[in-house]
């Protein structure tokens, strides 16, 4: 896509987002007090508004969401991440009596004041940028306030989870332009030495919005307690996330894995650098014909039957961060540690890096 192109597509996009949100009725009734943040989780089109309601009635006020799969590479994932970007603005503008873009936690305050939740971008991948530095500056006038160093793989940048290897030149030369534009940097998906390195070569707090403790489940998808120290100890955040399979073998009964995996953070990285990053759906899932063929259309060959299901029942649909809260505080902490988890921990490093 020609930068001209781009440009207008971005400049039509923004002025009708800003309309749509001009024209919004705000949602009416009392909100909790607490700030309830998901670090990364699912934002549909499909969600209808009963949906949309039941998400905000559960106390959550704000989400980081994935724009588009992160597996495409070149100029693919350059047009992909582009019209994904624009589709979303246009999502949001669609439903601006529930869902407000955020792009400064000053939007989540604004959000929340008006009983809607605030919805910040991110890509699971640094692919879209190429080689080009400037892509950065290009997506983060876009909105774009976070994004992957990695996925699973290999990139310009670094290794990801299923592969050997670390952070590259280029790798830190794009990590120096997000800290100097303000983008918070994303380590989920890493592999340890890459995560270590980015760590290391930031001069901002960076996070892992959704991973697990390799300590509890062994899992290349988890973090070791090194890494967990060394985001802790930069001033990061880490969200445990509620994928079954990251989590847990057992199928069923199997609540208080999560709860092991929150707890092992808190003492390993400290209740200031844990919070909750779900990557899950906020649909109730079934595991029907219809929405296993969904899956695979998502996911292609990651979809490894015997990983199924994804979810932990009591954690299977929109009301799920009542159950999180709940739960901390039957496992001993006290009400400003569980704020903090829910939310705060997210608020006070989006504010540090975003603003």
């Amino acid at each position: 896509m020609k930068r001209r192109t781009f440009l207008q597509q971005l400049a039509v996009a923004a002025g009708a987002f800003h309309a749509g949100a001009r024209q919004a009725q705000a949602v009416q009734g009392p909100r909790r007090d607490d700030l309830v943040w998901d670090a990364m989780g699912e934002l549909r089109e499909e969600y209808d508004a009963a949906l949309l309601r039941e998400m905000l009635a559960s106390g959550m006020d704000a989400i980081t969401i994935t724009l588009c799969d992160p597996k495409p590479e070149g100029a693919e994932a350059l047009e992909l991440a582009i019209d994904a970007l624009l589709q979303h603005d246009r999502f949001l503008a669609s439903r601006a009596d529930v869902l407000r873009k955020a792009t400064t936690v000053a939007d989540v305050d604004r959000a929340r004041r008006e009983g809607k939740l605030a919805v910040f971008y991110l890509y699971q991948n640094t692919v879209q940028f190429g080689r080009d530095l400037d892509r950065v500056d290009l997506f983060y006038r876009m909105g774009l306030r976070s994004c992957q160093l990695t996925y699973n793989t290999r990139n310009l940048a670094g290794v990801g989870c299923w592969e050997e290897g670390g952070l590259t030149p280029f790798g830190r030369e794009l990590i120096l332009r997000m800290n100097e534009r303000r983008m918070l940097i994303d380590l989920s998906h890493a592999n340890m030495q890459t995560m270590a390195e980015a760590v290391a070569a930031s001069t901002a707090p960076v996070i892992v919005s959704h991973t697990a403790c390799m300590a509890v489940h062994q899992n290349r998808r988890n973090t070791t307690d090194e890494n967990l120290r060394a985001v802790a100890g930069r001033g990061g955040v880490i969200g445990i996330c509620q994928m079954r399979p990251f989590l847990t073998t057992k199928k069923r009964d199997n609540l208080h894995a999560y709860f092991d995996h929150l707890m092992h953070a808190i003492r390993v990285a400290g209740v200031e650098h844990v919070a909750i990053g779900s990557d899950r759906d906020h649909r109730v899932i079934t595991l029907t014909p219809e929405y296993l063929a969904e899956l695979r259309r998502e996911e292609g060959s990651q979809v490894v039957d015997s990983d199924l299901p994804y979810f932990i029942d009591e954690l299977n649909g929109p009301r799920r961060m009542t159950i999180v809260r709940d739960g901390l505080s039957r496992r001993g902490l006290n009400g400003d540690d569980v704020d903090r988890i829910m939310g705060l921990n997210v608020r006070r490093l989006y504010h540090e890096v975003v603003g």
